[in-house]
């Protein structure tokens, strides 16, 4: 059973970067792609970005893509998520999520859930 905690929210101007991150615990974190994920007030939640057990691999949404980066440390049981250039509607709450085997950006394919932290961006 993995744990998976976040943090690293919080209010910023539009324009501006967050960093959050994920602590890993309870598993082989480097087993696991590692994706992040998130929920606007009243949608769906939504895929943002995966990476590879290695670290090598990454995939972005095209609504994030240039602006966010995905990176892990291994030795730290932790995955990151850089937030730059950040717009009004990338307000949600952020959660990062972890899988066994292979690539998805499908919600239903991760495994193991944060509690997620909010990102609020004013205009």
């Amino acid at each position: 059973q993995v744990q998976l905690v976040e943090s690293g929210g919080g209010l910023v101007q539009a324009g501006g970067s967050l960093r959050l991150s994920c602590a890993a615990s309870g598993g082989t974190f480097s087993s696991y792609v590692m994706g992040w994920f998130r929920q606007a007030p009243g949608k769906e939640r939504e895929f943002v970005a995966y990476i590879s057990t290695s670290g090598v691999i990454t995939t972005y949404a095209d609504s994030v893509k240039g602006r966010f980066t995905i990176s892990r440390g291994n030795a730290k049981n932790t995955v990151y998520l850089q937030m730059n250039s950040l717009k009004p509607e990338d307000t949600a709450v952020y959660y990062c999520a972890a899988k066994r085997t292979g690539f998805d950006v499908s919600v239903l394919k991760y495994d193991y859930w944060g509690q997620g932290t909010q990102v609020t961006v004013s205009s």
